[in-house]
């Protein structure tokens, strides 16, 4: 089982960048899938970026140019780097860790954009 710890979150104005952390910790295939979600109020929680351990990426198209994931060298820190925020990206942003059938989600950071 793994455990997901988030942070990172806050308040910043538009056009500024904020950075969010997720350390896994426990026992976990080191052949996995990490990824940010993120969920605004009265919507459904949608993809932002994910990380494969072998080294591949996939970002939603609207943080594309913007948002940067990346993992440390031991694959079990995600960062995701959010550059030009927009009040519109204002949401709590989950961390997820996938591994084969196995999922699991962190407790969820606060982002918030104002204009």
């Amino acid at each position: 089982q793994v455990q997901l710890a988030a942070s990172g979150g806050g308040l910043v104005q538009a056009g500024m960048s904020l950075r969010l952390s997720c350390v896994a910790s426990g026992r976990f295939s080191s052949n996995n899938v990490m990824g940010w979600y993120r969920q605004a109020p009265g919507n459904q929680r949608e993809l932002v970026a994910v990380s494969t351990s072998g080294g591949h990426t996939n970002y939603a198209d609207f943080v594309k140019g913007r948002f940067t994931i990346s993992r440390d060298n031991a694959g079990n820190t995600l960062s995701l780097q959010m550059n030009s925020l927009k009040p519109e990206d204002t949401a709590v942003y989950y961390c997820n860790f996938r591994a084969g059938a196995y999922s699991d989600w962190g407790q969820g950071t606060q982002v918030t954009v104002s204009s």
